[in-house]
């Protein structure tokens, strides 16, 4: 584990493409990001293409990953990096046979040690656990303690992240993920600084 956590961008869920543009490289920007993923949550695939396109031109612009959740067929359609898996192991397996050894394979997996162990040895790339917000179900921060001691796939922590939580997780995790934590404020690029400041 690096002595500093790397800085995983998650997009909003719903975004205008143009308008979001200006305030992602804002972002992107402003302190170093290690990997990207797009996270739309519609249906439209014409809008989800056209995300995509703008979304690897700014990223592959600056040497920054990108990734998508869920759909396999995006990357090779988008030229992306990799995927994202919101159903813990189950689909890895699969992932890394479609996508090959180079693309990048995530796991998102709660706050399951169960889960993220299995993903790691079906051959996921990164796993994350979260949220990390201290809700009943919450990703306890003894699980990164461990993962961190004992496992060397890489843990993303992501949820919930607030300057105290980024605090408190910055020493077991080797990425923290923000999303909802900056694109709702007036100034993203002004939040993510604050919270990569809380990284120590």
């Amino acid at each position: 584990m690096t002595d500093q956590p790397q800085i995983y961008l998650i997009t909003p869920p719903a975004f205008d493409p143009a308008a979001f543009a200006p305030r992602l490289a804002a972002c992107l920007d402003a302190v170093p990001v290690a990997c990207l993923r797009l996270h739309l949550s519609a249906r439209d695939t014409d809008l989800v293409l056209r995300a995509g396109d703008v979304l690897r031109d700014l990223a592959h612009a600056r040497d920054v990953p990108l990734v998508c959740a869920h759909d396999l067929t995006l990357v090779e359609r988008l030229g992306l990096d990799g995927v994202h898996l919101t159903d813990g192991p189950r689909s890895v397996a699969a992932a890394r046979k479609t996508l090959g050894r180079d693309a990048i394979i995530g796991a998102f997996c709660g706050a399951s040690r169960h889960d993220g162990l299995t993903a790691g040895e079906l051959g996921a790339d990164y796993v994350s656990f979260g949220p990390v917000d201290g809700s009943p179900d919450a990703a306890p921060q003894d699980l990164f303690h461990w993962w961190s001691d004992m496992i060397e796939v890489p843990v993303v922590a992501e949820g919930g992240l607030t300057v105290d939580a980024v605090r408190a997780m910055a020493p077991v995790s080797d990425f923290l993920a923000f999303g909802a934590e900056i694109w709702g404020a007036d100034d993203p690029a002004a939040a993510l600084r604050t919270l990569a400041a809380a990284m120590g």
